[in-house]
């Protein structure tokens, strides 16, 4: 996938180009179906389908006491996701105090003269100084400008609207399937395999250390997990938490991989929590935690028998 960080690199591919413009933290099922109309306008009219997003998350820089802590995809990981999707390029904008003061008309006038054919947005986004954009000034100035305009309605799921807000609360709930529907596939995280103790190794079950970015976690405790390393599927039991038994005094997520031998250091892990086997806790000496790692794995391969890996 391609990656810009300014409109004006989009000179650099052919057009027209069809987008989708939002904030799409974890591409749920609601950001789907605005992607899904820039899809559209490639497949209609040729060209290329992008998202244009900011980086970091806007809120955090306009009302950082109200942004959330944790975000449900890094920037990274969310261009993976729309790759997935057959999203062609990227376009994450820097955020800053004054791209928040840019005035709304001058901001579409820039996203025109890059050759956008089709702009899709959620009905009710807003963006602009002021916060001053809306649906109805994308409409009036679509003519002008030289684009359709798709405004798509919020998704609802058992009469709510699908939001960010509520998936990260499912997930810190420990409610993943709640989370995976309103996604529309499995929560994941990922992160960089660094060095850690080496514990892991010590007791038989050697660890992936998996680095804690900015991602939402679900609660604490043991986990079955299915992982990803490029395009190697693995199947896997985890622990995340503080690690009682050595003394840990940080939150970390260890993976233990079934049958991989493999250097993982430096790579990236995506990692998918399918069930969760019992909560963090406490053993009297390393014998018996590797007496209950053993117990762990045995577990979690049961309940991953015939499983194909992280879903797509």
């Amino acid at each position: 996938m391609l990656r810009f960080t300014g409109i004006d690199e989009l000179a650099r591919v052919v057009g027209p180009h069809h987008l989708a413009l939002g904030v799409f933290d974890g591409v749920h099922l609601g950001h789907q179906a605005v992607i899904s109309r820039a899809l559209a306008g490639r497949a209609r009219e040729g060209g290329t389908c992008g998202v244009l997003t900011f980086d970091p998350y806007p809120i955090r820089i306009l009302a950082p006491e109200k942004a959330p802590r944790r975000l449900l995809a890094s920037l990274d990981h969310k261009a993976e996701i729309l790759e997935r999707m057959g999203v062609d390029f990227l376009l994450a904008l820097p955020f800053d105090h004054e791209r928040a003061a840019q005035d709304a008309e001058e901001f579409l006038g820039e996203i025109s003269s890059a050759g956008v054919r089709t702009v899709a947005v959620g009905e009710d986004w807003r963006f602009g100084k002021s916060r001053k954009g809306d649906v109805a000034l994308l409409s009036r100035l679509s003519g002008e400008l030289g684009y359709h305009l798709d405004a798509v309605p919020p998704v609802m799921m058992d009469g709510e609207r699908i939001s960010s807000t509520r998936i990260r609360q499912a997930i810190r709930d420990g409610s993943l399937d709640a989370a995976a529907a309103m996604l529309g596939r499995a929560y994941t995280v990922e992160g960089r395999v660094v060095e850690g103790r080496r514990l892991g190794r010590q007791i038989g079950f050697p660890t992936a250390n998996v680095e804690r970015g900015e991602e939402q976690f679900p609660p604490d405790g043991v986990w079955a997990v299915r992982a990803r390393e490029g395009k190697t599927c693995l199947k896997g039991v985890a622990n995340l938490g503080v690690r009682p038994t050595v003394d840990g005094e940080t939150r970390t997520l260890e993976v233990h991989l079934f049958d991989y031998s493999g250097d993982l250091y430096g790579k990236i892990l995506e990692v998918e929590f399918v069930r969760h086997l019992r909560g963090e806790r406490k053993f009297g000496s390393l014998e018996e935690l590797k007496a209950q790692i053993s117990r762990d794995a045995e577990q979690a391969l049961y309940l991953l028998r015939g499983d194909e890996g992280v879903e797509q």
